[in-house]
């Protein structure tokens, strides 16, 4: 007999398949934007110019700096050019950072006609990815990803100021159409892909243990863990594999979309706590932590466990994740990212008051990376 639950899942529009980039300006379209924000990493510039030349008079700026964990003054310059272009939507070409300051735009800056300003849903790092704010209407975005984080899924939003990183949830961030063409990500660097690919996996793991976890929720995240090990096994063996591409993206977007209803718990808000502290990368900080955190919450779940476990072909989930990130040439280790042993002490320190769970265990197996 299964359980009662609620489950909330957020509406968004996702276009997969070769070629797609072609349909981002039919997209901007379909949304009625009229004035296009551009924004781009500086590994898909190629791509953003064919983008560019695509909108036409709806082209209005363009953005070609973007850094991860969105710092708060970059953020505010960005919102500032949002302004002075007079945006009405944004299209963001890239990884998850070029996605997360779109979203810090769309999070402040809405149509002229309805002011500027933080919405009900802004809020501190402890808020559910699925209590969303609907307050005001902001900046449309079109998300054009090219790795796997799946943030473009989500209605969470992030930036980092004096070595703290917030997050929140609001719809207003939440992109209204994604645009997949695994054709952007075809030359991805091996590393790159692979630590992308944890951070896919790290969303699809953690979904079935948050407090709004539910059996859909574990539906999803067990699909998108199998394409994501199917597409990188398969992209090890040929990194341009075309088809290995597009696994990858449909099983970041199902991450995605399972983090997003189910929210977020333990392993994100210590791997946002490490990010925001030290400046870690945040792809191979998930890689280094979620073998840990899962060794500890996984059992909480046995049911969503023992599915994983089936998906990624291993006989226990922590230790199968551990080895998949190894053998994908990702760091397992907090200490191969550049943290010292003191750091991950004074971390867990700082986290222990908000947890009953033993954080300096596991961000000591982290930093040391035990199997």
């Amino acid at each position: 007999m299964t359980e009662p639950f609620t489950h909330v899942g957020l509406p968004s529009r996702v276009v997969l398949g070769a070629g797609s980039l072609d349909r981002v300006a039919d997209e901007v379209g379909l949304l009625g934007v009229e004035r296009v924000l551009l924004i781009a990493t500086r590994s898909a510039r190629d791509w953003a110019d064919l983008v560019e030349r695509s909108l036409g008079d709806r082209f209005a700026g363009r953005i070609d700096e973007v850094r991860q964990h969105v710092p708060k003054e970059m953020a505010d310059a960005a919102r500032a050019k949002a302004r002075e272009v007079g945006a009405t939507g944004i299209v963001a070409i890239g990884g998850g950072s070029a996605i997360g300051l779109a979203k810090a735009i769309a999070l402040t800056t809405t149509n002229a006609a309805e002011g500027d300003g933080l919405g009900a849903g802004a809020g501190g790092s402890n808020a559910s990815t699925a209590d969303v704010s609907t307050a005001g209407a902001g900046l449309a975005i079109v998300a054009v990803p090219t790795t796997y984080s799946g943030s473009e899924m989500t209605a969470v939003w992030g930036e980092t100021e004096g070595g703290s990183k917030t997050t929140g949830t609001d719809l207003r961030v939440l992109p209204k159409s994604v645009v997949y063409d695994p054709v952007l990500s075809r030359q991805l660097p091996l590393k790159v892909t692979a630590a992308s690919v944890a951070n896919a996996l790290a969303h699809c793991v953690e979904a079935t243990w948050t407090e709004k976890a539910d059996p859909i929720n574990d539906v999803i995240a067990v699909e998108a863990a199998r394409a994501l090990r199917e597409g990188l096994l398969r992209v090890l063996e040929s990194s341009a594999d075309l088809d290995a591409r597009s696994n990858l993206l449909y099983g970041a977007s199902l991450a995605g979309s399972a983090m997003a209803s189910a929210g977020t718990g333990l392993h994100h808000k210590l791997c946002h706590l490490l990010g925001g502290m030290y400046d870690l990368p945040h792809a191979e900080t998930h890689a280094a932590v979620l073998p840990q955190v899962t060794r500890v919450k996984a059992p909480e779940v046995p049911r969503a466990k023992a599915r994983l476990e089936e998906a990624l072909r291993t006989k226990d989930l922590a230790t199968g994740l551990f080895d998949l990130f190894s053998a994908a040439g990702v760091p397992t280790s907090l200490r191969e990212l550049g943290l010292t042993e003191e750091q991950a002490a004074e971390a867990a320190e700082r986290f222990q008051a908000s947890t009953s769970i033993d954080v300096t265990e596991i961000l000591h197996r982290a930093w040391a990376g035990e199997r």
